[in-house]
């Protein structure tokens, strides 16, 4: 049906003429002689006034019930509080609600809201994080679009773990089998409709250096999934991912890709989610716009491991988790770098080589890899990338060390033998990204369905 969005409205582009409006009502109230509803149609954060002179016999009992989906035809004017609103002439009920709906007045809480995936996008929270969410997703496609990077499409189901973790969702057609159907698992995947066992890739990084041996500078944006039964508010089963690979370059081309980047989204988003932020501003994090202008003014720290390693045995901090040279940083360690050491974004270069998974190119030490983290104050790890292993010989020796099988890795190593070339690229996992965007601290509440362990809807 024809209508007018409420951002449009709201605008004040149509001040004085007749429009037709659609959406949800999301407050109501009488008075004497007028009545008011909220309406909302998830364009715009701001709710639109929609007044009823009871005096001019408009049906409209029936359109009060929070949650009830109307049709209004009326006339743009100014409010007394200096915004649009609507004089309604006439009002259709296109869905009733009942009163048992279950988003009422009161402010509910992000857990309770979590129960109904279904309806928590009609609240002002979820508004605004759906609408930060798509600004930021154009924006990423934007920066790359813009520098000559191919967007590909890398595939969902895979032979290979990119990580090595073994943190993968199993694809099968067979499922359950009884016990003696099959003699062995060879046999087992043999039967299975690949004819090999298959996975739900946890990451497009593999097939991107592929891509990027072809056409130079590429990126994913998709879906990824990890098997990890972790019941933690930074992690999903399902989360979206940003993974760039670059070729010809090396690990301090990494680096200033993923900061330039990085400042290009979060300045694309306060300049375009004024509203929305200020939002984030006053319910979930006091100073959260100041943060992030803060963040991007600054060029970011880089700090080699070894130094950061130092620097926390000698800062006196009682952490939880003891600091000593070829531990995986925490956390605790990595908001105290980018908070109290630099206090700014940092990146951590040249891990060493145990912590980090097998693509990652091997130092002249022999002893760490050019893994770069990028650390931010107030999350800590938000960025991994590395310079990918461009030599054969090498990495089929950290592939052996790690007792890997390399079978179904012919076709990567292949890129190794037939003009290979420096290159590396990173990965973004963007529901943290929101997360550090917004401020709001779980992540199951910046996707719209969360899949995590023991929990599907």
């Amino acid at each position: 049906m024809k209508h007018t969005d409420i951002k449009d409205i709201l605008n004040g582009q149509y001040t004085g003429q007749k429009v037709t409006v659609c959406g949800w009502v999301r407050t109501s109230r009488n008075s004497k002689t007028m009545a008011f509803m909220a309406l909302n149609d998830g364009t715009s954060l701001s709710h639109l006034q929609i007044v009823v002179d009871k005096a001019s016999g408009i049906a409209y009992e029936d359109a009060m019930p929070l949650g009830t989906s109307l049709k209004v035809e009326g006339t743009v004017v100014t409010g007394q509080n200096g915004t649009p609103e609507i004089n309604a002439e006439c009002i259709t009920v296109l869905g009733v609600c009942p009163p048992e709906y279950p988003l009422q007045k009161k402010r509910h809480t992000l857990e309770f809201l979590r129960t109904m995936p279904h309806l928590r996008g009609r609240t002002n929270t979820f508004n605004a994080v759906m609408r930060v969410r798509s600004v930021l997703a154009s924006a990423i496609h934007q920066y790359f679009q813009e520098r000559n990077y191919v967007y590909v499409n890398t595939p969902l189901i895979t032979g290979s773990d990119c990580e090595g973790a073994g943190e993968m969702f199993q694809v099968t057609t067979i499922g359950y089998a009884p016990d003696g159907t099959y003699k062995d698992a060879d046999s087992y995947y043999a039967a299975d409709f690949f004819g090999k066992r298959a996975g739900l890739s946890v990451s497009g990084q593999l097939e991107g250096e592929v891509a990027a041996m072809a056409m130079g500078k590429i990126y994913t944006f998709g879906p990824s999934f990890r098997a990890e039964n972790s019941n933690t508010p930074k992690h999903l089963a399902e989360f979206w991912h940003v993974e760039p690979e670059i070729a010809f370059a090396e690990l301090p081309d990494v680096i200033e890709i993923a900061e330039d980047m990085l400042k290009h989204v979060i300045r694309t988003v306060l300049d375009t989610c004024k509203e929305e932020m200020a939002f984030f501003d006053q319910h979930f994090e006091k100073g959260l716009v100041e943060r992030l202008e803060e963040l991007i003014s600054h060029d970011f720290a880089v700090c080699d491991y070894t130094e950061a390693i130092r620097l926390l045995k000698e800062s006196g901090e009682d952490f939880q988790y003891p600091v000593e040279w070829g531990c995986d940083l925490q956390t605790e360690h990595e908001r105290y770098i980018s908070e109290k050491m630099f206090r700014r974004a940092t990146f951590v270069t040249n891990y060493p080589k145990e912590i980090k998974s097998f693509y990652m190119k091997l130092n002249p030490d022999g002893k760490t890899v050019a893994a770069v983290d990028l650390l931010v104050p107030g999350v800590g790890e938000i960025i991994g990338g590395s310079e990918r292993e461009a030599d054969y010989d090498k990495l089929v020796a950290a592939m052996q060390a790690r007792g890997m099988n390399m079978i179904p890795y012919a076709d990567y190593l292949d890129l190794r033998r037939f003009g290979s070339v420096p290159h590396g690229g990173f990965g973004l996992g963007f529901e943290r990204l929101i997360m550090y965007v917004t401020g709001v601290s779980n992540i199951r509440d910046v996707i719209l369905f969360p899949r995590a362990a023991g929990s599907i809807r």
